[in-house]
């Protein structure tokens, strides 16, 4: 086995905590520290021998740490974070705003070449994942279309919305698949569809005291961007249902490329995810992500990255000659 990659992980929300569980669960791997925020006194890391140390200690680290995982959001934090700590260690990040993603990268590898750093971005499964099977879609089937289905899952960025609107206690979003437009596309039939007509939204919402239902509804259906696009049911429920039944945090979905490879030859490829927990999993990702950013640093290939760029065996902890005669 190679030797132990250190890795610091930056933020330590429900990705950062993911992030040291998928870590214990890999032999190659050991938590460096947890680099936070916050006062470290007041973060309680799942491994009592996990070290909780301010960000700004960073730098003065950087003989200490192979690789650093950024756990913050794409709005704000990794925009900064990235291009930043990827002027001294090499990184790894979620960043998910796909129409941000060609800015980022600039950034990102701008700050990594100058400094002799790999810094692979946008991991995670979408972007990520699903982005790796759109692109084996598209090359395998030339002549054809994909499809990419959300859900069914709890978004955390349309509940955040919804917790905004006036009169809202609390309350969830969740994304649906359309269950008519995925049986078209597997059909074969490459049908044209909207964005209303591919996914519905489900909302459940507790009320202030007071509230007026029917204008919470109103102004969470027609919100522009989040909700009026889409079909979108709104459920008003008590503090104990939304505690007991909506907890979690499951997520999932599925990319379809529907293609011919001749006129008498229809095909299809469908990948499919179906998570009980989407932080835990996007974790998993990134540390996967992690062990390939140590060995391409190593290897003195450095810069921007993003999955298309990582070539799938240095994901795995298993040697090349392993691989080959394991799994191929």
């Amino acid at each position: 086995m190679e030797n132990v990659i250190r890795v610091g992980i930056v933020g330590y929300g429900n990705l950062g905590r993911g992030v040291e569980r998928s870590i214990g669960l890999n032999p190659d791997m050991h938590v460096a520290g947890v680099f936070t925020r916050r006062d470290p006194a007041s973060v309680a890391p799942l491994s009592e021998g996990t070290a909780v140390r301010a960000v700004e200690e960073l730098p003065a680290l950087a003989d200490e740490i192979d690789v650093l995982v950024l756990c913050g959001g794409s709005k704000s934090d990794l925009p900064v974070q990235s291009p930043q700590l990827a002027s001294v260690f090499s990184i790894v990040d979620s960043f998910d705003t796909h129409a941000r993603i060609p800015q980022h990268y600039a950034a990102v590898d701008a700050a990594a070449r100058a400094a002799g750093t790999t810094a692979i971005i946008s991991t995670g499964w979408d972007p990520g994942l699903f982005s790796l099977q759109r692109l084996y879609g598209e090359a395998i089937l030339p002549q054809g279309e994909t499809y990419t289905f959300w859900g069914r899952g709890l978004s955390q960025g349309h509940s955040d919305a919804i917790r905004r609107v006036p009169g809202v206690a609390a309350g969830v979003q969740y994304t649906i698949p359309s269950d008519d437009a995925v049986s078209r596309v597997r059909a074969g039939e490459r049908p044209e569809l909207t964005t209303r007509e591919k996914h519905t939204r489900e909302c459940f919402v507790v009320l202030e005291d007071g509230a007026d239902a029917d204008a919470v509804r109103e102004a969470i259906v027609t919100m522009p961007d989040y909700f009026e696009p889409y079909d979108t049911t709104v459920h008003f429920i008590s503090a104990q249902e939304l505690a007991r039944d909506h907890a979690g945090v499951p997520h999932g979905g599925f990319v379809i490329r529907s293609g011919s490879t001749s006129s008498e030859a229809s095909q299809s490829v469908e990948f499919r995810l179906a998570l009980e927990s989407n932080p835990e999993f996007t974790a998993s990702v990134l540390v996967a992500y992690a062990r390939a950013a140590v060995r391409l640093a190593a290897a003195g290939d450095h810069g921007a990255k993003t999955p298309f760029d990582v070539a799938p065996g240095l994901l795995s902890p298993k040697t090349p000659e392993q691989l080959r005669a394991e799994l191929l």
